[in-house]
């Protein structure tokens, strides 16, 4: 809302332009204008000179009426399956916190993987009126993104892809897999195995398929038995573990392709009497804050969340202002604690 000027009317924008003698399309780009261009709009001192009588004034922009000059609502709609997740939160912060820094405002809501209500989320936003989307619930087949309703709309994809050409923002995933592979190898293990996820999501599939890939090329192809798809939470990771480490040809090392499955993987481990780091090692992914602070730290493949969210807005606004945008894999890092432990003997691996 507008502040009001000494006999109560609105402080406006030509007020304001004619107190300093500037013109009015100057003031509006200094105080109303995207961050990018703001720092253009006028020269240092002016720009000071205008934001000091505005404060003065008790002047606030009226986001309606900008949107109206403008045709553009400066609204970002974004899809998660569950807000709840300590990795989607984080992504959802570098949305928000970048598209703030473009003057755009975010709405989230979460899909729940439910590609019924993925599309009615999305038909939702676009009644709305977003400036465009950031998708971060998709699927590999890429099915719900198809059609006429997105064909109107600019969006990414940020921390899963699909099968098609797509612009997404992404962890290398096929490589965070693969250095948990690379560090089981170098401790001796050669029986191993991989807590999945769900199939349909590329976080997973990109996981497994580093880990396996790296495993078939040092000669060690893993039996189709010790890969299990779950769900992305702790309850699944725990009923996969269990029914990996019950098998009479139990691993020595597992692979949880999210923190969370891997903590399912520790109760699992617990419950079957099994010593983390000892008699069992494994790995998580995404290095979320809780993977230091469990009782036996667990070893993760760091993925930068906060980035992720923060370069797909970039990415964004360069569709909404015309340009092409194109995929972008960031790189992750490997943390190693004790919970992958130390070498094992040739009788274990």
């Amino acid at each position: 809302m507008s502040g009001v000027a000494g006999d109560g009317r609105p402080v406006t924008l030509q007020e304001i332009a004619q107190r300093l003698g500037l013109h009015v399309s100057t003031v509006s780009r200094v105080l109303n204008g995207p961050a990018q261009e703001q720092g253009r709009a006028a020269s240092g001192e002016t720009a000071r000179r205008i934001k000091e009588l505005a404060d003065e004034l008790g002047y606030r922009p009226n986001p309606h009426a900008t949107s109206l000059r403008t045709q553009r609502g400066n609204l970002i709609g974004v899809l998660f399956p569950r807000l709840a997740e300590i990795v989607v939160a984080t992504i959802y912060e570098g949305v928000e916190e970048e598209a703030t820094e473009h003057g755009f405002s975010t709405f989230v809501t979460n899909t729940h993987d439910d590609p019924a209500v993925q599309r009615d989320r999305i038909a939702m936003m676009l009644g709305r009126r977003v400036d465009g989307l950031i998708i971060g619930d998709a699927h590999l087949d890429g099915s719900t993104l198809a059609g006429p309703p997105l064909e109107r709309v600019p969006f990414v994809l940020v921390n899963r892809r699909t099968g098609t050409d797509l612009p997404a923002v992404t962890c290398d995933d096929h490589l965070g897999g693969r250095m948990v592979a690379e560090h089981f190898l170098a401790l001796g293990h050669r029986r191993v195995a991989v807590i999945a996820g769900e199939p349909f999501a590329s976080t997973g599939a990109d996981r497994t398929a580093g880990f396996t890939d790296r495993y078939r090329e040092a000669g060690l192809p893993l039996p189709a038995h010790r890969v299990r798809h779950c769900r992305f939470d702790t309850t699944g990771g725990h009923r996969a573990a269990t029914e990996l480490l019950s098998h009479p040809d139990r691993p020595t090392a597992v692979f949880a392709v999210n923190d969370l499955a891997a903590i399912g993987a520790i109760g699992a481990a617990r419950d079957l009497g099994l010593r983390l780091g000892e008699d069992l090692a494994l790995a998580g992914y995404n290095d979320t804050p809780l993977a230091a602070e469990l009782p036996v730290p667990l070893t993760s493949v760091r993925s930068p969340m906060a980035d992720l969210g923060r370069i797909a807005v970039r990415r964004l606004l360069r569709l909404i202002a015309g340009d092409g945008a194109t995929s972008e894999r960031l790189r992750p890092e490997l943390v190693t604690r004790a919970s992958t432990g130390s070498p094992v003997g040739p009788a274990l691996g």
